[in-house]
């Protein structure tokens, strides 16, 4: 359940990318200067063109997130990852506040004023972060560079001409120089003593060794994950026998000579970092922690909420979710505590599907029957609805044994790609009956992909809004979603009512675990303890979910604090409004600017209110 759930790296990739600004705008200046844009514009135009430009300036900065956009353009390159690069980032983030301050506001139409602020709201944001560059993890167990690069010629790379199959031959090659930048990264960081936590590290070659095993790699009957792929791609192309000899070679000899040899090399600097690292599982270790976490916290909420205050917000809903749920107990007949009842759940193989391939097909198909019943009652919930087609698929079994629980991965802009749920079925235990529907509704219909899509296919909103990354908002979407189902008539059974609430209960549990690791100092054993007492939720879910509140300090928090907050402008909204609520006209508006900001979102539904109100 991750947005990032899509595809996390290249999304990164995309935050960073788009916070930047154009290389033909930077000034030696102190005078703040908009250059290249003609006098007669207006100034909503000069916006737009300032805005489009520099998104082209970002795209050719980062070939493989133009990939992930569509566009195929430098196909055989990856993102730069080296310090001066980083560098380069952050004095052209810089020079963006300045040029900003070369637009009359005043004389901007409302949606291009909001356009305005979300990008310098953006810049702000990630010079925020960037201030505590290296107390990030420049990798960890769940993702990073060692298993996107497979994941991204998988899932992303198109071949659909002989030019694209050798530009996966390029990108295979520099995998050696790719693999090499994120090196530095690390043991940069780890010059700092900024290391990934003991346990890290082994998951981490476990799925590395795991992307160089098989054929070419060895002499074993599977084929690796990539060349699997390539062989794939290529043979769609119908190509005369020697053409296709010919780049099969040329790509066998890429794995063999370049990619290898740099997991290779890369893996052994893991190896040897790990000696040094230690068992202390939250950030507050860091030096300066303690403020690295809170702008965290304000970076995924969009709020200043302290890690205190998200803590308490976390207990206060899970008492009332706790409550919500002995009413489902009483209803299905269990007489015991609700802890009792919780065991009796997580035990109840008839809970559960199969671990089995029968088991895992017959997942797949339940989540696509439950998006197809939703996909039938949007249009009383919503105006606009999205194009672009939404896929299920397993993950990849090279990467699910380190991955999330499920995530999704958004199409392009130009639909050469289906939106897709990704559901992780290494584990049928982590995967009840009970939580289907809601997990399936969050992550596709009407959860991220109409979200998600929607704003790809937006008109009017400049490229470079439509990528911008509000965790709080996309999550707490999802997560609103996921309620929205059961007003609309879903969750018909008990136990899939009491799913849907456990997987509220599970973000409620978030605020608790996640603040009480990176600021109360939990360990990690502690955290998971709390979520097996409080949560209906098998072991190996809290292990794997407290291993990722780790690894990505502050992110759980968001999804809880926008759903409360979507629920909270929903409700005055319809006070307001009494009998003129709408509540498509209200999704629609929701959706209908992209990803912004809480306090951006609650000026929207004000004005629509405004608006609504006026027409009476």
């Amino acid at each position: 359940m991750q947005i990032l759930h899509t595809f996390l790296a290249a999304t990164c990739a995309v935050t960073l990318l788009l916070a930047g600004c154009g290389d033909s705008q930077i000034q030696s200046s102190d005078t703040p200067v908009v250059s290249n844009v003609p006098a007669a514009q207006s100034e909503h135009e000069r916006l737009n063109a300032y805005l489009a430009q520099v998104f082209a300036d970002n795209l050719a900065r980062q070939p493989f997130t133009a990939s992930y956009l569509g566009i195929k353009d430098r196909q055989d390159e990856w993102n730069p990852q080296s310090e001066a690069f980083q560098d380069e980032e952050r004095a052209r983030m810089e020079a963006g506040l300045v040029e900003l301050d070369g637009f009359d506001r005043s004389a901007l139409p409302e949606a291009a004023q909001l356009s305005l602020d979300l990008y310098r709201m953006s810049l702000e944001r990630s010079l925020m972060l960037d201030d505590f560059r290296h107390h990030a993890y420049a990798l960890h167990q769940f993702r990073g560079a060692h298993t996107s690069i497979p994941s991204s010629l998988i899932n992303i790379h198109r071949v659909t001409s002989v030019v694209d199959a050798e530009a996966y031959v390029g990108r295979l090659k520099n995998v050696e120089t790719y693999l090499g930048e994120v090196e530095e990264q690390l043991i940069l960081r780890a010059d700092k003593g900024f290391y990934l936590v003991d346990w890290m590290y082994p998951a981490i070659l476990e799925s590395s060794s795991n992307v160089i095993s098989g054929q070419p790699f060895d002499d074993s009957e599977n084929l690796s994950p990539v060349w699997s792929d390539f062989q794939a791609k290529v043979a769609k192309l119908e190509l005369l026998e020697d053409e296709e000899a010919r780049l099969l070679n040329a790509g066998r000899d890429a794995l063999v000579s370049q990619f290898k040899p740099a997991y290779t090399r890369f893996m052994a600097t893991v190896e040897r970092l790990a000696q040094s690292a230690t068992g202390d599982d939250g950030v507050w270790r860091f030096p300066d922690g303690e403020e690295y976490y809170q702008r965290l916290l304000k970076w995924f909420t969009t709020t200043e909420l302290t890690a205190d205050e998200v803590h308490q917000l976390g207990l206060t809903n899970i008492d009332r979710i706790h409550d919500e749920m002995r009413s489902i107990m009483r209803q299905v007949g269990f007489s015991g505590t609700l802890q009792e009842f919780f065991v009796f759940v997580r035990e109840n193989q008839e809970l559960r599907y199969p671990n089995t391939d029968e088991g895992r097909e017959q997942y797949l198909e339940d989540a696509r029957s439950a998006i197809a019943r939703m996909e039938e009652k949007l249009p009383e919930y919503f105006g606009v609805l999205p194009k672009a087609e939404l896929i299920v698929k397993r993950v990849e079994p090279f990467r699910e044994q380190s991955a999330g629980k499920a995530f999704y991965q958004s199409p392009p802009p130009d639909g050469s790609r289906p939106g897709i749920f990704y559901a992780n079925l290494f584990d049928m235990s982590a995967m009840p009956k009970t939580d289907l529907e809601a997990l399936a509704f969050h992550e596709g219909l009407p959860g991220h992909h109409l979200q998600r899509a929607i704003t790809a296919e937006l008109e009017g909103v400049p490229d470079l809004q439509r990528y911008l990354s509000f965790t709080a908002f996309s999550e707490g979407w999802g997560l609103y979603t996921e309620q929205l189902a059961y007003e609309m008539g879903f969750y018909e059974y008990p136990y899939s009512r009491f799913g849907q609430l456990a997987m509220e209960l599970w973000r409620a549990a978030r605020l608790v675990v996640d603040t009480g690791i990176h600021s109360k100092r939990w360990s990690r054993e502690e955290a998971i303890a709390y979520l097996v007492n409080n949560t209906p939720n098998a072991e190996y879910d809290c292990i794997k979910a407290i291993e990722r509140y780790i690894a990505m300090p502050g992110q759980a928090t968001a999804y809880m604090i926008g759903k409360l907050r979507i629920v909270e402008l929903r409700e005055q909204a319809r006070e307001a409004l009494g009998d003129k609520f709408d509540i498509r006209l209200f999704h629609d508006t929701v959706l209908g600017s992209g990803p912004v900001p809480l306090n951006k979102l609650a000026e929207n539904i004000d004005a629509m209110v405004r608006v609504q109100d006026s027409e009476g």
